[in-house]
């Protein structure tokens, strides 16, 4: 069985990579860059563009099934050229935004987009939606290693934070083995904390205590600004957000973290039920990643 492995190099992506490549699967991947990819034996590396369909052609000959990075921009074209070529299934790394209570979230369009142009297609599909990734967390590293306070918006607000490693094993599960197809799963950590909860697991992680700062109301709306302001460009770029949404975005995120004051959010059992063991928790995931914060 040959298997087409998108969005390779993120967080999730590679670990589908390596798992597949275990699993005894042919597996294949795209990049815009092949050449710079490190990568396991026997995986081949196509260069592709999931903004420009036609470059999937070559790649997409014999496979059966995808593991899909949402990319709304182009993402039509990319699933006729896999229903083109033969392509059986699609796993798509959606978001739990797109089930989410503001359907209107910019988050959510972007994701709704690659779900329902799926959907239309006709193809057999998986939609696996994370909530936030705890490598997040990892923005945090350079303050971490510099020994400076950790910034945090809202500080005490709750988050279930999930490893990318269970995001992977869920999707490398629907890709492997019959009785995914049609199936929508919305995936949390293994426990819900607070912010500066995480923060203090990684400075139990790496044998340190850690400093933060508590940015709430206007310093917390101009430090989100700043931090995604660049991809906010690239969103109107695409035409997923207009120019006068921006606000909006980052008055709802805040709204976001305002609420999630108010106590720990609802753990989802879905990892436990897929796998057949609880989902990985914060204490874990800053376990593994303990070196990103102290080289």
């Amino acid at each position: 069985m040959t298997m087409l492995v998108t969005g390779a190099t993120g967080n999730v992506g590679r670990h589908v990579v390596d798992l597949l490549a275990r699993a005894g699967v042919d597996v294949r991947v795209t990049s815009r860059d092949p050449a710079s990819l490190d990568l396991p034996a026997g995986v081949a590396a196509y260069r592709a563009d999931l903004t420009d369909p036609k470059t999937f052609e070559h790649a997409l000959r014999g496979v059966e099934k995808v593991f899909l990075y949402t990319q709304p921009t182009g993402i039509d074209g990319v699933v006729e050229v896999a229903k083109a070529a033969g392509v059986e299934h699609i796993v798509l790394l959606s978001s739990l935004a797109a089930a989410g209570r503001d359907p209107d979230h910019w988050i959510a369009r972007y994701h709704r987009m690659a779900e329902d142009s799926i959907e239309r297609s006709g193809l057999s599909w998986t939609f696996v939606r994370p909530g936030p990734f705890a490598a997040n967390s990892l923005q945090w590293a350079p303050s971490i290693r510099a020994g400076k306070p950790v910034r945090l918006l809202y500080a005490h607000s709750y988050l279930s934070s999930i490893h990318e490693r269970d995001i992977a094993e869920v999707s490398t599960r629907a890709l492997l083995r019959d009785g995914h197809a049609g199936a929508r799963y919305h995936i949390t950590g293994g426990d819900s904390i607070t912010q500066a909860e995480q923060v203090a697991l990684i400075g139990q992680a790496i044998g340190r205590e850690l400093a933060f700062e508590d940015l709430t109301g206007d310093d917390a709306r101009a430090v989100f600004h700043e931090r995604i302001g660049s991809r906010l460009q690239e969103l109107v770029r695409d035409g997923i957000i207009g120019r006068t949404d921006a606000p909006d975005i980052v008055e709802t995120r805040i709204r976001y973290y305002v609420e999630a004051l108010e106590g720990p959010v609802e753990i989802d059992r879905t990892v436990e039920k897929v796998l057949g063991r609880p989902a990985r928790t914060f204490a874990e995931w800053a376990l593994d990643h303990k070196a990103d914060f102290t080289n």
